[in-house]
């Protein structure tokens, strides 16, 4: 897939399906190319593996020219040989917008609303639901001080309102995900008595002698 590097998409390869579910452990990428062909199998098991890690990833599967034994359902595209690098990319395209469609971007934080990964200072973190809920609230009211009473009961989906220590827990949590320096965190605030707020940095002004 090297013609794809030089379009400028960013593209990691494994050689084989098992391979490729570990680097799902760290890597959220925005679709999957399974050559089977190369593999000389019907890729068919590969692709429900990748489906029962990511349900909504796209999946593009390569196939031989005389392959008949393939599941139609187990990819999004099924591409056979030989095709050309253009019908690769009018394949590809549409998947990359919708991708770009389900990311919520704050400053430097990056949430993908659909998969619940967090991208923020070079960390990437997959949130729990209730983590998600948590930072999704955050980034959709940036430098809102956020009440305690308000953030546990959505949270927990309760008017009651119990022991509010385990919001705290959440917090530390959710600062584990995003901040370089947890202890002293750079962008979920501290509001004592009060709550917690969503920290963006300001630009930095110029200084007399710079010009603008």
């Amino acid at each position: 897939m090297s013609g794809l590097s030089k379009k400028g998409f960013e593209v990691e390869s494994v050689a084989t399906g098992s391979a490729a579910l570990k680097k799902l452990e760290t890597l959220e990428p925005k679709a999957v190319i399974v050559d089977a062909a190369s593999m000389r199998t019907s890729g068919t098991r590969i692709c429900n593996s990748l489906r029962a890690t990511l349900p909504t990833i796209p999946i593009i599967l390569v196939i031989a020219e005389e392959q008949t034994d393939v599941d139609p359902d187990c990819a999004d595209e099924i591409l056979r040989l030989p095709f050309t690098m253009q019908k690769l990319l009018n394949r590809l395209k549409p998947y990359m917008s919708m991708n770009q469609n389900k990311k919520l971007v704050v400053g430097t934080i990056e949430l993908d609303l659909k998969q619940r990964w967090v991208h923020c200072d070079g960390k990437r973190t997959r949130l729990t639901p209730r983590l998600f809920i948590l930072m999704e609230t955050f980034m959709r009211r940036p430098g809102e001080v956020l009440l305690r009473d308000e953030l546990f009961k959505k949270l927990w989906e309760t008017d009651y309102l119990g022991d509010t220590r385990s919001l705290d827990v959440h917090i530390s949590w959710l600062r584990q995900a995003i901040e370089k320096d947890p202890r002293h965190p750079r962008y979920i605030k501290t509001e004592r008595g009060v709550g917690y707020r969503l920290e963006l940095e300001k630009p930095k002004r110029p200084s007399k002698g710079e010009r603008s």
